[in-house]
């Protein structure tokens, strides 16, 4: 017999909420019971498209008491009032990343869930995928010895021309480091464990941008964040890892992600994707060889796996894997990188890290539980 059904409410329904929505009707474990929206027409106009049986306000919302997780597609800079409303209505709740803008304002919602016995959750869940849930399972393994350095690559020349709204990439609270980098640094996290300290540059390098997509085409758009972070990252564990994240890069031939041991190299596939490829060359040999992957969910339909799992380890009374403690590390990170440069020294990293057990191998596809 299956487990009961988790009532999500969906908050916000820009352009990611199709991607939750699809997630969320795939998996049996979810039921969507409303969705909202500052916009109560596009609020509506979501419902329709999927089928959800209400479209309503914030407020309504929250007080519906069938809705035990509140899901945060909200923009960046919204994430931390729609959560802390969450807390306040007694609802778990899980936001699309950045977990908040403001460091102050992610620990805030940490303490406040605390009291409140709620759970927190944030985007991203790819870390769940099959490719780098394989990857987690090679390096636990020894695959390739002793990690002792890592490398990390998301270069782009930003959102611009493609999607719809991309003003807020560029505002406070964006950049690549704030859109991209919880992808590489969950990743990089889930392998290595917590970091230690951070140093980086954080730089204005295209200080304007136009819109070449639709319905904004011809915008101007003042960027206000850097578009082009680099640094260092040092793990307690003693490793090391470079990362590069740039809206400021026409073209790289780059790894995504490798991590580099005492008895070989792990290349990694795209963090902000579920599958692979996953390859390993072990110290010696003379090519890469391509590991078939040892986990499912690795394809799409999946974007809100975080979700899932939250919604599975309520049912369990198990801990879930894609927490907002996590995600507090992660945002702590994210501000060392912009705040290393300016102070021209080193930032330690204050919150707390656990890194989250790795899913069981061979589980059904739609499955996060034995």
């Amino acid at each position: 017999m299956g487990k009961q059904r988790v009532k999500i409410g969906i908050v916000g329904c820009g352009n990611i909420s199709r991607a939750y929505l699809m997630t969320a009707q795939s998996f049996p474990i979810l039921e969507v019971a409303a969705v909202a929206d500052i916009d109560l027409k596009r609020a509506q106009a979501r419902a329709d498209e999927y089928f959800v049986p209400k479209a309503c306000t914030v407020k309504d919302l929250l007080a519906d008491p069938e809705i035990e997780i509140v899901v945060n597609l909200t923009i960046p800079a919204a994430h931390a009032e729609v959560a802390l409303q969450a807390i306040k209505a007694k609802k778990h709740f899980f936001n699309e990343k950045p977990f908040a803008v403001k460091l102050a304002d992610g620990q805030k919602m940490v303490a406040e869930a605390k009291k409140a016995k709620v759970r927190t959750g944030c985007a991203p869940g790819t870390f769940l995928g099959g490719g780098l849930q394989t990857c987690r399972k090679l390096i636990d393994e020894g695959a390739i010895g002793q990690p002792l350095s890592a490398t990390a690559f998301m270069m782009s020349p930003g959102h611009e021309s493609w999607h719809p709204d991309p003003e807020f990439y560029y505002k406070v609270g964006g950049g690549p480091m704030f859109d991209m980098g919880p992808y590489y640094l969950t990743a990089l996290l889930n392998m290595l464990g917590p970091a230690r300290r951070v140093a980086g540059s954080a730089t204005i390098q295209r200080p304007e941008r136009t819109i070449t997509s639709e319905p904004k085409k011809g915008t101007t758009i003042k960027v206000e964040t850097p578009d082009h972070v680099t640094g260092i990252v040092e793990f307690k564990s003693g490793a090391v890892a470079t990362m590069v994240t740039s809206f400021a890069v026409w073209h790289a031939n780059l790894p995504r992600i490798e991590v580099y041991g005492t008895e070989g190299t792990l290349s990694m596939p795209d963090p902000n994707s579920l599958g692979g490829p996953v390859k390993l060359r072990k110290a010696g040999e003379k090519e890469w060889q391509e590991v078939k992957l040892t986990h499912g969910h690795d394809g799409g339909g999946k974007w809100g796996i975080g979700v899932v799992d939250m919604a599975y380890a309520i049912r369990s009374g198990r801990p879930h894997r894609a927490t907002g403690e996590n995600a507090l590390h992660v945002l702590e990170i994210m501000h060392a990188f912009l705040g290393s440069g300016k102070k021209g020294a080193f930032v330690k990293i204050a919150a707390p890290y656990r890194r989250p057990e790795p899913l069981p191998a061979g589980l059904g596809p739609m499955a996060l539980d034995d």
